[in-house]
């Protein structure tokens, strides 16, 4: 059997990568980068609300607030009719007894069968004020496609769901649903948007071209 004889320079080599892996390692060149990062984000003077606003429509988000819930189901007609819409569908239980209880009919319960649909409403699990972001997750119906499949996407929430920053939305996940966290949780931030084609910024080619806030004046 051949064996293979390792020159002294490689030794010397391996022998002082031996020695620095079992000393003790470099301090951190950042070491400011283990501390705590709460305060990085200055917090605005605004209410969590008006930044949230404020973001989301810069983002190109339109944002209606409602008083109470018959002003959001008014807000909703208002909408259908001005964009002739033919089908609007909602993914969220409460939303849809509330059409049921007030007779509203030109709303239809969401359905991964129906593909054509013009708009979705949904719920959401919190919105995000610095980043003007809505958080989903999958424990909402339809919670992994509602949201993104068809072209305008209506999303309602209330005051109490408005938090600062992303970490305040996992607490509230946290709060929500314990050790059963949802399998899937997504920021969504403003229209879908690419410039993968020459640099050119398409609105609307991997989600939503537009998306509505509702933001009700109440706690949920």
């Amino acid at each position: 059997m051949q064996t293979f004889k390792t020159s002294k320079a490689r030794e010397n080599i391996l022998s002082r990568i031996r020695k620095s892996l079992g000393e003790e390692q470099l301090p951190m060149p950042f070491p400011e980068a283990e501390k705590d990062h709460s305060n990085v984000y200055a917090r605005s003077a605004m209410s969590h609300e008006e930044v949230f606003a404020e973001t989301f429509i810069g983002l190109g988000g339109k944002f209606i607030f409602c008083d109470n819930e018959q002003e959001l189901l008014g807000n909703i007609g208002l909408l259908y009719e001005k964009l002739a819409w033919k089908q609007l569908l909602c993914a969220d239980d409460r939303l849809m007894k509330l059409f049921s209880n007030n007779k509203i009919d030109f709303i239809g319960p969401a359905d991964p069968a129906i593909e054509s649909a013009d708009a979705c409403i949904t719920g959401c699990e919190a919105l995000i004020a610095r980043t003007g972001s809505i958080l989903l997750s999958s424990a909402q119906h339809m919670g992994r496609s509602a949201p993104v499949y068809y072209p305008v996407h209506i999303v309602f929430a209330f005051l109490d769901q408005v938090v600062y920053d992303i970490e305040d939305g996992i607490k509230i996940l946290k709060k929500n649903y314990g050790n059963a966290m949802p399998s899937m949780i997504s920021l969504a931030t403003g229209p879908s948007r690419t410039a993968d084609i020459e640099k050119t910024l398409v609105v609307g080619v991997h989600g939503p071209a537009e998306v509505y806030c509702f933001l009700i004046n109440a706690e949920s």
